[in-house]
């Protein structure tokens, strides 16, 4: 054999070889079917075919030969670049095409490079095209039919803006590197190779579906509430028929949304054949229970639940293929995964990317997409649904003004998705919110009058089921150390796992009208299925003050009693944190200037709510996006390391994660000390990790009340970590960071 592309080991003496032509010619048939799916079939073949002909040179072919043992050599041969010489040669070979098929190919390991140097980010395309040494040495070694004529289709077939052509690259690299990816598993794993795709058909799941609807509508008791979420899911099955393009499902919390959206989305795959369902959440915490709900309904192998804290000992070996690459029938991510994954670089990330394409996405409590990081989401889904076969679907009881002109006439407003091609799928929405009124809203008499945490919690005390949410993590500690004993607190002062049994037993208690009284930051207010008859809450912006509301009689029982729940926003005598919270404040204090409280929840009021908030922003873009990929798109000359390395939907820059010993983590803690950072066991971990600032860290480091063991920090002092309240140093509270 001339030329290997890879080498397989059984023993020291035994070896199967995988020719090069053989992985070009299998990386090309599965690169030009992932690209088919966009109408560019012929780009995704030449991608597979060219990708490694930089491994036909004598240096590569020396360096796989020796390094593998396959030849033996008492000197090991360094790694050699095999992703130039194609790049450079494309440029030559094909004139007018060859800025998308250099990207891809000089990055298909590296991730996509920029177009030129940037301080602190290493490698560039112009560059890499410089390096024509690499190209001489391959030159007259490829097989002929390689520079067979190609026919290039235009991007998705059809014409396209140039904000959207990085985009489009971007899905050719995902082809490119999913392809590689499984060729390369099909030679050496074969047996992993043949667990993939062993999902059943969204025809089967729909059929499961629709059983476990008709038995859990036959046992539901019929309440009003329960009649009122009947008729949203016969909505949502009847606009499942409607073209594709962006539709919203605007319902009031606890008008079952979760079911009914997937509901429409099962409706909608099988009538336009679309390849998968992915639903992206904001928090950890509403993934977890959302994923669980559908593998129950669909089965396990069916369902992957794909986001940082996922615990790889509930993963079957298959999930963990389909979180590589995302093929799975039913996807459950979160935003930072998505968009995240959407604007990468990186080959881990991109990869699954092409999977994306024909399928629909629902993005569940809309109204927490980042607003200063809304010109380039909103840009990246039009791009997806315009370009690439996507239904997408918002979710939320409040949903944001995401049409039209956004930001008013403010320097950095721009252009949403266009006005009235969002189609809303359930009817009547203001009789939906009348008939699922189920909270008497008390605001502030004077909005810039505060009262104090001790006022606040004398209240609280004289009920025995209320829940209080503040807007930072300090607010939640004082007001919690003011209340009685047996009082549950909630923040992210608390690891993940101590958040999740603390507010399973919160549920344990409400259920069995025991006294039950709770202090939480925002963390609750969103997608947490919990249902208080009475909440407190400090004044924040109106998507806030109604999420919150969600967790009052969310259930109506009360209004069964001829009452309804009763929910109370005040001013703290703290104030609000700078930024976008307080511009959310700022917003609701002269909205409710002109507002009636018994119209806060009204559809129309978030609409005339976002409005005004988004004229505050200052910036939302704040990454710079646009600068990176879109302003000399038509020259494509992108930044794709850059605007990877600036969109950062959470920024922890300043953050530093400490280990816990809470529960199993002192276990797992001491696993870790023995056995390293083994990927199963962080991932384990990562449920046991709260973040603290860098000031606070300085001084617990100073104090040796953590160690670090593995380039982790972990809790070395007891004391450190209360198992009510969370972490705490010397007794005091943290200062805040910008997680909640």
């Amino acid at each position: 054999m001339s030329s290997i592309a890879h080498i397989k080991s059984a023993d020291t003496r035994t070896f199967n070889l995988q020719s090069l032509p053989d992985h070009l010619y299998g990386t090309a048939e599965l690169a030009a079917k992932f690209a088919a799916t966009f109408q560019n079939l012929q780009w995704g073949r030449v991608l597979g075919l060219w990708h490694d002909l930089g491994k036909y040179s004598n240096e590569f072919q020396e360096y796989i030969k020796v390094n593998s043992g396959y030849e033996e050599d008492d000197q090991l041969r360094p790694k050699t670049d095999h992703t130039s010489a194609a790049a450079i040669l494309a440029k030559e070979i094909f004139p007018q095409q060859w800025p998308p098929i250099s990207y891809c190919i000089a990055g298909h390991h590296a991730g996509l490079h920029n177009w030129i140097p940037e301080p602190g980010i290493s490698g560039d395309l112009c560059d890499r095209l410089k390096k024509y040494d690499f190209l001489e040495k391959i030159r007259g070694k490829i097989p002929p039919d390689f520079f067979n004529e190609v026919n290039f289709e235009p991007p998705c077939g059809r014409s396209m803006t140039p904000e959207q052509i990085n985009l489009w690259i971007r899905m050719l690299f995902s082809c490119l590197v999913d392809a590689d990816y499984l060729d390369t598993e099909r030679f050496m794993n074969p047996e992993l190779f043949e667990l993939r795709g062993q999902y059943d058909p969204l025809l089967e799941l729909k059929s499961r579906f629709d059983e476990h609807m008709e038995k859990m509508l036959a046992n539901t008791p019929q309440t009003p509430v329960n009649t009122i979420r009947k008729r949203i899911l016969t909505d949502c099955i009847k606009s499942g028929q409607l073209d594709p393009g962006f539709f919203s499902i605007t319902v009031p919390t606890g008008g079952g949304k979760t079911l009914s959206s997937m509901a429409w989305a099962l409706v909608h795959a099988l009538k336009y054949n679309k390849s998968r369902i992915v639903f992206a959440i904001p928090y950890t915490s509403i993934i977890t229970q959302t994923a669980q709900i559908y593998r129950s309904i669909f089965g396990e192998n069916n369902v992957i639940e794909h986001h940082s804290n996922l615990d790889d000992s509930i993963n079957s070996q298959e999930r963990k293929l389909a979180a590589e690459n995302w093929d799975a029938p039913i996807v459950v991510t979160t935003n930072v995964q998505l968009f995240e994954s959407l604007y990468s670089n990186r080959t881990s990330r991109c990869r699954k990317l092409h999977n994306l394409v024909n399928s629909i996405i629902i993005l569940d409590e809309a109204q927490m997409l980042p607003p200063e990081f809304l010109q380039p989401i909103l840009s990246i889904l039009k791009g997806l649904v315009e370009n690439f076969g996507v239904s997408l679907m918002f979710s939320t009881a409040t949903q944001p003004a995401l049409t039209g002109r956004i930001g008013g006439k403010g320097q950095y407003a721009f252009e949403g998705i266009t006005n009235d091609s969002v189609r809303e799928v359930v009817s009547d929405i203001g009789q939906l919110v009348e008939d699922l009124k189920r909270v008497d809203i008390k605001l502030p008499e004077k909005v810039n009058e505060t009262v104090s945490l001790q006022s606040i919690a004398d209240e609280l005390k004289q009920n025995e089921q209320v829940l209080c949410i503040v807007n930072t993590r300090n607010q939640c500690r004082e007001l919690y150390d003011l209340m009685p004993e047996g009082t549950f607190h909630l923040s992210r002062l608390m690891c993940t796992s101590h958040i999740l049994d603390t507010i399973e037993e919160i549920k344990i208690r409400l259920k069995e009208k025991r006294i039950v009284r709770v202090i939480s930051t925002q963390l609750i207010e969103a997608g947490v299925d919990i249902d208080f008859p009475v909440v407190y809450r400090a004044i924040a912006g109106l998507d806030s003050i109604a999420q919150c509301a969600g967790r009052c009689n969310r259930e109506g029982k009360l209004n069964q009693e001829n009452r309804k729940g009763f929910m109370r926003v005040f001013v703290p005598s703290k104030g609000t944190p700078i930024g976008l919270m307080r511009k959310g404040v700022d917003t609701f204090k002269e909205l409710i200037a002109i507002k009636e409280a018994t119209s806060l929840l009204e559809h129309k009021t978030y609409i005339d709510y976002f409005r005004l908030f988004y004229s505050k922003i200052e910036n939302f873009d704040k990454p710079g996006i646009k600068s990176s990929l879109w302003n000399d798109a038509s020259g494509m000359k992108f930044q794709f390391a850059t605007a990877s390395r600036d969109f950062r939907l959470i920024d922890d820059k300043n953050s530093q994660p400490i280990l816990i010993g809470y529960k199993d983590g002192i276990e797992l803690i001491q696993l870790f000390k023995r056995k390293g950072p083994v990927p199963w066991l962080m991932r384990k971990l990562q449920r046991y990790a709260v973040s603290v600032n860098e000031h606070d860290f300085a001084e617990m480091r100073k104090a040796g009340l953590v160690i670090e063991l593995h380039g982790c920090w972990i809790q070395d002092y007891q004391k450190l970590y209360n198992q009510h309240s969370g972490l705490q140093l010397n007794g005091r509270w943290l200062e805040e960071i910008n997680i909640i």
